[in-house]
């Protein structure tokens, strides 16, 4: 049932997209829908789902690719399910917010959260330092077309960054 709250919050949702209440929204349920697809994401930006996602034209290490996510009011993106892996693929190497600096092997996402679903490549992850110089690998990148691979955070690659796409009224 919806409360008078949900009304006040359509009354605005129908005064910013300016169309009749009764095309807004069928029902509790449609609200939802509003709240989520009615804002578009920035140029250069992609949507899917809630969140708008950003490929850097440029590369860099690790920390320059977060650094420059969140500049742009981001973060690397964290990797939640299959269809957004799969969106995710570019088409070069790109940097994610995956991450095992603290503990050799603990990988976490740059939310804090622990990794709980991978898409790592065979054989992968392998802190493989011996390829590298003997540096370790503590950043994780998607491959181009396959999924994820460890490398050392200074080697220079494009990146994906992620924002949520929230509605404001």
């Amino acid at each position: 049932i919806c409360t008078a709250i949900w009304y006040d919050c359509l009354c605005k949702i129908q005064h910013v997209i300016k169309l009749p209440l009764c095309l807004i929204v069928r029902s509790c349920f449609d609200v939802f829908f509003v709240l989520y697809t009615s804002k578009t994401c920035p140029t250069g930006w992609n949507k899917f789902s809630c969140s708008c996602y950003f490929l850097s034209t440029k590369s860099g290490s690790w920390d320059e690719g977060r650094k420059d996510c969140i500049t742009r009011g981001a973060d690397l993106v964290v990797i939640n399910d299959k269809e957004e892996q799969v969106l995710c693929f570019a088409n070069e190497a790109a940097w994610i917010g995956l991450i095992d600096k603290e503990t050799e092997g603990s990988w976490k996402w740059v939310d804090g959260t622990s990794m709980t679903l991978s898409f790592w490549v065979d054989n992968q992850p392998d802190n493989g330092g011996k390829d590298y110089g003997a540096k370790e690998e503590d950043c994780a990148h998607i491959r181009t077309g396959e999924g994820w691979n460890d490398l050392p955070c200074s080697y220079l690659l494009n990146w994906i960054c992620e924002k949520a796409n929230h509605f404001t009224v």
